[in-house]
Formats: structure tokens, sequence, C-alpha cells
């Protein structure tokens, strides 16, 4: 027997190569929840020249593509978006909504909850569905994890960052259906995005940096700070950071990594003067080595590392840094962390 409806809906987004990737992770989470469901897995996807991509999300996992392509949907317009996709969940009833943790998604998903009046859980790291059918959305808090369910209204929506969930493995021979989704030629726009210009980042960047080094506040200042980039730098590393370090202004917060910032799987973690809270280290995924430098040896992350260095990170990286350049220095300049 066909299955019925489509349960569970992915809001897809593309760029200029094409599909973002933690879009096909989610499709690849929403895949398992619907096979649970027994029904089937929409994916919504808006913007401009976007036929190439539309059988891409059908081997990742989609049974029914909803595309909105046209030249008024890009750039990215949320208040016509949200006109689109409320539009087609008020028809569609589905049980789950899923988003990315973009830049896109958080500001279209708490637009989306609240014409839908349902709730929103951001930021998850875990989505699994109990035996009573409800999707329960674990994400870190006050010390720990903490599940949030919304049993009553419909759809549940979440937003995930990229990184969480494992890319689905493709499957040319996947069939599904693609429909077209109405695009009014006219919109009373309130607000309107004229052009969206995307900052040019210095150095390595944390979304595919094979190393990483990040700091919190056991930086203590602008100059300690200065130390733990300068280490980042003679490994070629991405440099990443803690909410303390961005609050104090040392960093940007695209350097933040954790719950509310950059989901990242370097195969080298070495992080400097944290802690070790969760907030910061769910967003290390499946590192394959870390090393902590802490003073404080009974700090929470030595708990959640491989190796552990008891010092003052402003007197140990110095160090390190002047180490690792003598043998860079004696190599020619070949040697790489790497």
């Amino acid at each position: 027997m066909a299955k019925q409806g489509v349960a569970v809906f992915v809001i897809a987004e593309q760029d200029e190569i094409g599909i973002e990737p933690v879009s096909m992770q989610l499709i690849g989470k929403a895949r398992q929840l619907v096979d649970y469901l027994d029904s089937n897995l929409g994916v919504v996807l808006l913007g401009n020249g976007l036929s190439n991509n539309a059988q891409k999300l059908i081997e990742a996992g989609a049974d029914k593509v909803y595309l909105g392509d046209a030249e008024i949907l890009m750039p990215f317009q949320s208040e016509l978006y949200t006109e689109i996709i409320v539009k087609l969940m008020t028809k569609s009833r589905p049980q789950i909504l899923l988003l990315g943790s973009t830049f896109l998604g958080r500001e279209l998903a708490p637009l989306i909850a609240s014409r839908l009046e349902t709730g929103l859980t951001a930021h998850c790291t875990q989505l699994e569905i109990n035996s009573e059918g409800i999707l329960e959305q674990s994400i870190p808090a006050y010390g720990g994890m903490i599940t949030i369910v919304c049993p009553e209204k419909r759809p549940q929506m979440a937003t995930v960052a990229n990184g969480v969930f494992a890319n689905p493995m493709l499957d040319p021979s996947r069939s599904g259906e693609i429909i077209s989704i109405e695009v009014p030629d006219n919109f009373p726009f309130r607000v309107q995005t004229l052009e969206i210009v995307k900052e040019k980042s210095e150095g390595v960047s944390l979304d595919s940096a094979n190393v990483i080094v990040a700091g919190g506040a056991g930086a203590a200042d602008q100059e300690g700070w200065l130390q733990i980039s300068e280490l980042a730098d003679v490994c070629n590393a991405g440099l990443g950071s803690t909410r303390p370090a961005v609050d104090a202004g040392w960093t940007e917060l695209d350097t933040m990594i954790g719950q509310s910032g950059k989901m990242v799987s370097p195969d080298l973690y070495i992080g400097v003067g944290l802690s070790g809270e969760l907030q910061h280290m769910v967003g290390i995924v499946g590192a394959k080595v870390m090393i902590a430098i802490n003073n404080d040896a009974k700090a929470p992350v030595f708990e959640q590392v491989d190796y552990g260095v008891v010092e003052d990170c402003r007197v140990f990286v110095p160090a390190l840094v002047e180490k690792l350049r003598n043998i860079k220095n004696s190599d020619g300049g070949g040697t790489n962390v790497n």
C-alpha cells in the first residue's frame, strides 16, 4: 500500500555551489524519522535556477520535492519565503518541520512558527520519535542535556546546525516526485533584501579545517587571545572560540563553536584556556584527537579529551608556538601538524 501524506518536511537551501551540506544532513535524518512514521518525506527548495538540484534531493531521501523557482526569490526574501512555506504547511499538515541553523534558517524558523502558532526548538543536537509518536528534541542546557517536546501543536519544528548529523548516502536509483510551487509575481514586501554580501573570512575556515585551535576565557585579555591566534596560525589551523571570548570582544561571533555557534569535525582539536562547558563541547562532532590546555587540573574539559596539559596557557602557548616555529624553520617550512 502506498504511503499517504507527508509527515516530515525539510526546508532545504542552496548556494552558488549547490545544496547546503546541512540540508543534505537534515534529509538523511528526516528519512529515518519518516520511515519510523511510515510516511513520506517532503523537501522544500526556494530560489532561482533550482532544477539541477531537485534530483539530488531525491537521491538523498526525499519522496517529494517542492520547488519554488523564480527570480523574485533571489536573494532570500524572508517575508515571501514565510508566506509560501506557511501556505504549503497549512495545506499539507505535516507532523514535523526541520530547518538548518543557518542565517536563513535562524530568521525563517521563528517567522514560520509564529504564523503556524506552534513550538520551535533551536540548535538541536538529537532528534528521536518516542513511543507516543512525539518528536523528542534534545539540546544542551543547564549543564546537561534536556529534551523538549511539543505534544499538541503541529508541526513540531526544530533547527539543527551543520555537522550534527551525518551526510546521507546518495542513491541514484531512487525515484520521487517534483512539484512546482506557485510563486506570486508581485508581493507586497514590507521589508525586501536587495543584496547579500558575504564577508571574506581570514585564515582557515572552521567548516573545512583539519586542525582547530579554540580559545576560551582563560586567555584573560586581548594579548592572551593573540597568543592563541598565533598557535592557530603556526598550526595552519582554524581559530575557534567559546562564548566568553566573543562576549569579551577578543574575536568575532563567527568563530564561536558550540550550541549557538558552529559544529566542527576536525582531525585534531586543541582547546586552550576553556573549561569544557557542554554548550561548547557539543559543537565538536567526531574529532579524532582532542587536546586541552588549562591550569585547573579539575576542569571538566580534561574528562572529555584524549590528552591534557595542566599549565597556564599564557605561559605554555608562547613556548609551544616558539617550539613549533623552530621545527618548521629547521625543516625548511615544510612541517605541518596536519
